[in-house]
């Protein structure tokens, strides 16, 4: 029998880190000793409180229903509760609120909530593949704005032609960036605000990597711009944050109607996530957060080893203030893909062709700092035996 594929699936492009696993997979077959800065996947373990807490809780009988698909309220009160306390930005955990299963479903799922075919979805290049995905999914049409480094990486907002922007829906921002680590100041967050209630867009802000910022930089909210609330949400993931990537929790916080209607289109998609995570999740949220500290402090030795090493070959890398990603260009004469693949092949590291995040990343590649400092010094002696 023959399975045709939907035109939507069709349409899809291939995801890029299935083909990173791929590559890396095949090297290793090869006795290659590869070292994988590739994939944003944090080497750190969860911390041991979270982990005793989830142990604690996946005892509880009362758990092992079905879950709430909105979440249990006392996680919702949590996460209230902690952007209180980081942001001072107060929420109702009842309708402002919602509980993802990682922030990724969420960001897929949400234009389901929004976009007919034809509306179009304005998505920064480079950036997170499932902004296009869920996009296209909904039926609606993917509008690029570039991030390039003489604008800070920050889209241009007023290039956007009228005819686009009588069809837009939705805009996705994410600052810290992933994969060029910039960061945004808040007149940028106001500029986005006023750029919304002109053109009668929602504003969806990926925040996942707010906690992960280094040198005395605090990453700011969206929502705390004058505004934001009206127009916009904000998704969280304490993947990064807690080192929990595998957990699959998270929230999204900001106006109450865009949140209702995540929560009803969620509601019909899952049957929520397991509450053991949730109360273990409150744990992480309610904690003295210096185990997130500590995590800045690893991140930063191993950013200052790659970026001097990468620094010491000539490269214009910048020293990144958020995120654990190095943004660096590649060497002159090279494409993304040709920089990437020489770096597989002859010296065993995995990185990320900066053109795999859309076609404004060519010319850069992306590093993760998913491995020890000792890890890290042999990247950069391998880098110096081929560069």
């Amino acid at each position: 029998m023959i399975f045709t594929k939907s035109k939507r699936l069709q349409q899809l492009p291939p995801y890029l880190f299935v083909k990173l696993d791929r590559m890396k997979v095949e090297a290793m077959k090869k006795g290659v000793d590869v070292i994988d800065l590739g994939i944003g996947d944090p080497d750190l373990p969860t911390p041991k409180f979270i982990v005793e807490r989830m142990i604690a809780a996946v005892q509880k009988a009362r758990y092992h229903s079905y879950p709430s698909s909105s979440g249990m309220l006392a996680f919702r009160k949590a996460a209230a509760g902690w952007y209180k306390r980081r942001f001072n930005l107060s929420f109702d955990p009842v309708n402002e609120v919602a509980t993802l299963i990682g922030s990724k479903e969420a960001i897929a799922h949400f234009p389901l909530a929004f976009v007919e075919p034809g509306d179009v979805v304005l998505v920064p290049t480079p950036g997170y593949p499932v902004y296009n995905i869920g996009t296209l999914f909904s039926g609606g049409e993917t509008y690029y704005l570039p991030l390039i480094s003489e604008n800070d990486f920050l889209p241009d907002l007023d290039s956007i032609p009228g005819d686009i922007l009588k069809r837009a829906k939705i805009l996705w921002i994410n600052y810290p960036n992933n994969p060029t680590a910039a960061v945004a100041p808040p007149e940028f967050f106001a500029r986005v605000v006023d750029f919304a209630r002109e053109n009668n867009i929602i504003v969806c802000h990926d925040n996942a990597y707010s906690e992960m910022t280094y040198n005395g930089y605090i990453a700011p909210s969206f929502l705390d711009a004058p505004g934001a609330r009206d127009i916009g949400l904000e998704f969280h993931s304490l993947s990064k944050t807690y080192n929990m990537t595998g957990w699959r929790i998270g929230f999204a916080v900001g106006n109450p109607d865009l949140i209702a209607a995540l929560t009803q289109v969620k509601s019909n998609i899952d049957s929520g996530q397991f509450e053991a995570i949730q109360e273990a999740a409150i744990a992480a949220l309610e904690s003295d957060q210096s185990c997130v500290r500590e995590m800045q402090e690893i991140y930063s030795e191993r950013r200052d080893i790659l970026v001097l090493g990468l620094r010491d070959l000539g490269l214009d890398t910048p020293f990144p203030k958020a995120t654990f990603y190095i943004w660096t260009p590649v060497p002159q004469g090279y494409t993304s893909q040709d920089f990437s693949t020489l770096l597989l092949e002859k010296a065993g590291i995995v990185c990320t062709p900066g053109n795999g995040f859309g076609d404004s990343g060519e010319g850069y590649v992306r590093m993760a700092l998913t491995v020890s400092k000792e890890r890290m010094g042999e990247v950069v002696k391998r880098l110096k035996e081929i560069l």
